[in-house]
């Protein structure tokens, strides 16, 4: 009999890359998502979709009593716009802490791993790069205060219950599916503009940088974190009550100047800039150091920019022409 796994926000950019993969592996897989943010389209036909909010205490548990047992969550649900979070923290802790919460109740009857999906670059703020998890954590933002109060609750849901729980912070993910919003969504924006043959919309002299990581390397690292939890492979990592964290990232900074130059270079063609004012709230410059992660989970995570540019580009142009 196989596995079974709950995906929350799997009709979501990333959480649907890890349905697909984790149904490729032979999981009994289910997805919970509200659509608020994510698509129906997104989920494949053997993945049941249960239109559920994970704020929703008690419709969450209903809903795990209904599945039946259930060997690992991926919270992948979340409110992940930094402006959503700084214009209505409440909206943001609501979604992304009591969510949290909640997950962690609906799988204490099983006992089960839970693998959180957190956030780097928003958790640490302006740290030393390529920054590591020993880093001081101090969020720029509500949206990463939230993240990290997250984390604080699954390891003391951990602590208290036994169970073995890990969490993955992960730089600026992009690749398919992906829609304009959150932490990565520059380049989703910037594959529109690159395809309808449009200069790019730059906020700032273009001069920050960000850890551009690709979803297939992430979700690789999210099955493989939450499978050494469950085996109980990181125990090293458990000292003292902890629960493993682990940076997805490439480690390599890029520009905002450069991904453009990769779009272009993947169209073919100059196109140009414009600049706009700088945003508020956004720091300079972020990188994460995932080497615990490469040596832990045995995981490479070292799709180029290049390479992941030009495969969101194909996934870009089916829906342009569709």
């Amino acid at each position: 009999m196989s596995q079974r796994a709950v995906v929350t926000g799997g009709a979501g950019f990333i959480g649907s890359h890890l349905v697909d993969r984790l149904l490729s592996l032979g999981w009994d897989v289910h997805v919970v998502d509200d659509l608020s943010n994510g698509h129906r389209h997104n989920v494949p036909e053997a993945a049941p979709l249960h239109e559920v909010d994970v704020a929703d205490a008690n419709a969450l548990l209903v809903l795990a009593e209904s599945i039946g047992p259930i060997d690992r969550w991926y919270h992948f649900a979340a409110q992940a716009d930094v402006r959503v979070s700084v214009e209505d923290p409440a909206f943001d802790a609501r979604v992304n802490v009591i969510g949290t919460i909640n997950v962690l109740q609906a799988a204490h009857r099983d006992a089960a791993t839970v693998l959180l999906a957190s956030t780097g670059g928003a958790i640490y703020g302006d740290a030393p790069l390529p920054t590591t998890e020993a880093a001081p954590t101090r969020p720029p933002s509500p949206y990463g205060t939230a993240k990290l109060a997250a984390e604080h609750y699954l390891a003391q849901h951990a602590r208290l219950h036994g169970v073995r729980h890990a969490a993955v912070r992960f730089a600026n993910v992009y690749g398919p599916r992906q829609d304009p919003h959150g932490e990565g969504g520059v380049v989703a924006i910037f594959g529109g503009k690159a395809l309808a043959g449009a200069q790019a919309r730059v906020f700032g002299d273009g001069r920050q940088t960000r850890d551009f990581v690709y979803v297939g390397d992430v979700v690789e690292a999210s099955i493989a974190a939450s499978d050494a939890a469950a085996a109980g492979t990181d125990a090293e990592l458990r000292a003292d009550g902890d629960i493993p964290i682990y940076n997805v990232g490439t480690g390599v900074q890029t520009s905002v100047v450069d991904l453009w130059s990769a779009m272009e270079r993947a169209v073919g063609r100059d196109l140009g800039i414009e600049f706009a004012d700088a945003r508020a709230g956004e720091i300079e410059h972020s990188a994460l150091d995932a080497s615990l992660a490469r040596r832990v989970l045995g995981v490479a995570i070292d799709t180029s920019v290049d390479t992941g540019v030009v495969a969101t580009l194909d996934w870009l142009g089916t829906q342009v022409e569709a």
